[in-house]
């Protein structure tokens, strides 16, 4: 069967009522600019909190040229019915004038995987808000790695094998492949940092297929100021050698903590909502996923169905609300903003810089005579 393509291209062009959610005249202007596209075999716009996202199947392999094209011409036109609107950060996420080829390091977040299909292929594009890419480790890790949470690990014998990790470092631009279990314990000391390493491809070991694939784009290091954190996306196949649709989808049963949140600078818990619910206003929060189901059937999008809007999953959003109202109480002190490396891109080098002559060097011997005299 001939192979094709499953690209989730988002951005960020334009928020209704501050960074809260999509206006709807911009959804129908992304779909008005994919209908009737020769390039695509079919699409769905997605969206969540402020974020567009452009779900395409289609047979021109990752990083097709045209294919980028096509989503970056979608952005520019919602971004010019965002500015009619007077909507908040019109085209924020659109780092470059004009298309040169590839949407890598312009702005927008991509995850592409070229797939054969099998004789059912349901997969789950999961779309985070108010977050960045490492937000996809500790799910990617239970849903491909821990036992406890994927039980396909111990009895499915396409599973037992294992899978192999590819690790990007996000600073030096360098990635590297664990195949697990063997080096589990190794690959945790790197994706446990998510800030500055994530999991981009995840493979399986026994067919060599692609299982699951994460954007990794971090918009502050392409633009080399602060602009928010990343609303990352991910794809994952499921079933039949694959994590089962509940697996995949336990792990959002316990929110975890991550970065970004309001003006991306504090750590929240990632709350799964369904897409009515995919609108962050508490403090620009806290973080949200949503995860769409959608069976691929002759690259159709046979979907999508909204995963999160299952009652099994209201003791998780209000565990995100208890977590959210601690952190909250913090303000400003970490580990509720985020540590001052992650904050270099804000007020941090001015502020730092004004007040430099006021920084006092200390003797550490006079340090030694005051604590003796104290004494």
């Amino acid at each position: 069967m001939e192979k094709m393509t499953l690209s989730v291209i988002k951005a960020d062009v334009g928020g209704f009522i501050g960074h809260s959610s999509v206006h709807p005249e911009l959804l129908e202007k992304a779909r008005e600019s994919l209908e009737g596209s020769k390039l695509l075999i079919d699409y769905h716009v997605g969206h969540v909190g402020d974020d567009i996202a452009l779900i395409m199947t289609h047979r021109g392999g990752s990083d097709c040229e045209e294919i980028h094209k096509l989503s970056w011409d979608t952005f520019v036109a919602c971004t010019e019915v965002a500015k009619k609107l007077k909507l908040y950060g019109a085209g924020q996420d659109l780092l470059a004038d004009a298309f040169s080829g590839n949407v890598r390091g312009m702005g927008p977040g991509v995850a592409e995987m070229e797939l054969t299909e099998r004789p059912s292929e349901p997969v789950i594009i999961f779309l985070a808000d108010k977050t960045e890419p490492g937000a996809w480790n500790l799910p990617l890790y239970k849903m491909f790695a821990d036992p406890f949470n994927t039980i396909g690990l111990v009895i499915d014998p396409k599973m037992h094998s294992g899978f192999i990790f590819e690790v990007l470092d996000l600073i030096e631009h360098k990635y590297v492949h664990f195949s697990l279990p063997d080096a589990l314990y190794d690959m945790l000391i790197f994706i446990g940092a998510p800030g500055r390493y994530c999991v981009r491809h995840i493979y399986s070991k026994t067919t060599g297929d692609i299982a699951a694939v994460s954007s990794t784009q971090r918009l502050n290091l392409m633009a080399g100021r602060y602009i928010g954190k990343d609303d990352p996306v991910c794809i994952v196949r499921c079933q039949s050698g694959f994590p089962a649709v509940g697996e995949a989808l336990e792990p959002f049963a316990n929110p975890h903590l991550v970065a970004g949140w309001m003006r991306g600078s504090h750590h929240g818990p990632l709350m799964p909502v369904s897409v009515a619910q995919a609108t962050p206003t508490r403090f620009d929060g806290p973080p949200r996923v949503v995860g769409l189901g959608f069976q691929l059937c002759g690259g159709r999008l046979i979907g999508p169905q909204d995963l999160f809007a299952d009652p099994a999953f209201d003791r998780a959003r209000a565990k995100a609300n208890e977590l959210a109202d601690y952190l909250r109480t913090l303000g400003p002190f970490e580990p509720h903003r985020l540590p001052l490396d992650e904050m270099e891109y804000t007020t941090m080098p001015e502020v730092k810089e004004r007040l430099k002559h006021r920084f006092m060097s200390v003797n550490p011997e006079e340090l030694l005579a005051e604590a003796a005299a104290g004494e």
